[in-house]
């Protein structure tokens, strides 16, 4: 132990070569990962940003795919702590092309065997990913719901949509509910949608958005939709698993990829590239309930709401396969509710992202874990570095 902070010099030796393991194995090229106890961080950057490519440093730009769901949440919290929309207003106002919704009869059901919406669409329904759009996690595709998203361009996969934001507001416009408002948790949609209305309601872009009150007064240079041209050399590569060849192949390169200039869409569902320290001051924000250092980005209240599980046993049971029985769902983020799950205790929030990355924090052991990666997700069940990643961090920090 280093005093009573937990970060001793051999638990984080016992931990980088866990982590050194996936590297030399040929599991990935490499990751940076950091560890922070009570105002004490280390960081480890291991490996290369690309097979062929130079070694892995601590300023690597990721990208954190999903991990920009909780960001965007902050973004809408701000929003309600201006006033300028309410957690339980109908957003009709701001986005007219979700006004009047028809629901699926049974999520089997034909497109067009519909009921109108008990109620409008809120932004706690976006939030708490309640909003009645979603992924259906049944796979193959069997439902005709699953076949409407796939025409529409909303399907899910590795590739995200590419639409203006009106346009993408309009087609999901364009499909009928899977369930009520507030009735069921669907993954992803939610965070999209902020993405058009987050825009509408403050009267500017997302990215301008997120840099004037998150980005800029927290000192996260390096977090944006893109990654300038001259800083594309400290940009990993993605790579995907070829299940024909049964290896890695690139997927999103660093110059020419998805990421390497500025989106038609601002997704805030899976669009932001970071680094390590760039996240950790977003997740410290969070652990300090709002503020970190002289800045204040939210209140504690919100953070609160941000970091409490609002979604029952049921609500999540047609979307177990993301959450499992051990968490639920705050404000764009995965909340820890029992200790089913070993990785993990009650009250510790955070999520991943399915290019590869991670970030928990537990307020009660005042402990952060970020693992940045470059390999996707092969499904939406925790890939074996992230389970080593959080469960050595466990043991080397119990106590």
């Amino acid at each position: 132990m280093t005093g009573d902070r937990g970060l001793s010099k051999a638990g984080l030796d016992r931990l980088r070569g866990v982590m050194a393991g996936h590297v030399e194995r040929g599991d990935l090229p490499g990751l940076v990962m950091l560890t922070s106890r009570q105002g004490e961080v280390h960081v480890d950057a291991i490996g290369r940003l690309a097979f062929d490519g130079s070694p892995m440093k601590r300023d690597t730009i990721f990208r954190i795919t999903s991990m920009t769901k909780p960001v965007t949440a902050a973004a809408a919290m701000i929003l309600v702590e201006d006033g300028k929309i309410g957690l339980d207003d109908p957003v009709d106002r701001w986005l007219p092309e979700l006004a009047n919704r028809k629901v699926l009869l049974t999520i089997d059901a034909l497109i067009h065997q519909t009921v109108p919406a008990r109620r409008a669409i809120t932004l706690r329904d976006l939030l708490t990913f309640r909003c009645g759009y979603g992924i259906i996690p049944v796979f193959p595709d069997r439902f005709p719901i699953q076949r409407a998203y796939a025409e529409a361009g909303l399907a899910p996969g590795p590739v995200f949509p590419s639409f203006p934001p009106d346009e993408l507001i309009k087609r999901y416009g364009s499909l009928p509910l899977a369930f009520q408002p507030g009735e069921s948790w669907l993954y992803n949609a939610g965070s999209e949608i902020l993405s058009v209305l987050i825009p509408r309601v403050a009267g500017r872009t997302l990215g301008e958005f997120l840099r004037e009150r998150i980005f800029t007064p927290l000192g996260m240079k390096d977090t944006a939709f893109h990654v300038p041209a001259d800083q594309h050399y400290r940009f990993a590569t993605a790579y995907i698993h070829d299940n024909a060849a049964k290896q890695l192949k690139v997927f999103d390169p660093p110059v020419t990829g998805r990421f390497s200039s500025p989106p038609v869409f601002e997704n805030g569902a899976a669009g932001l590239v970071s680094t390590v320290d760039d996240f950790n001051a977003f997740a410290q924000m969070m652990l300090n309930r709002g503020s970190l250092a002289d800045a204040r980005v939210l209140s504690r209240e919100s953070v609160t709401l941000m970091t409490t599980n609002h979604i029952m046993a049921d609500e999540k049971r047609e979307s177990q396969l993301f959450l499992g029985s051990a968490r639920g769902w705050g404000f764009g983020l995965s909340v820890f509710t029992g200790l089913d799950d070993p990785n993990a205790s009650p009250g510790r929030f955070g999520w991943d992202g399915g290019y590869g990355t991670s970030w928990y924090s537990d307020p009660q052991a005042q402990l952060t874990g970020i693992l940045l990666t470059q390999r996707i997700m092969d499904s939406p069940k925790p890939p074996p570095v992230f389970m080593d990643f959080w469960s050595t961090l466990n043991e080397v920090t119990a106590g």
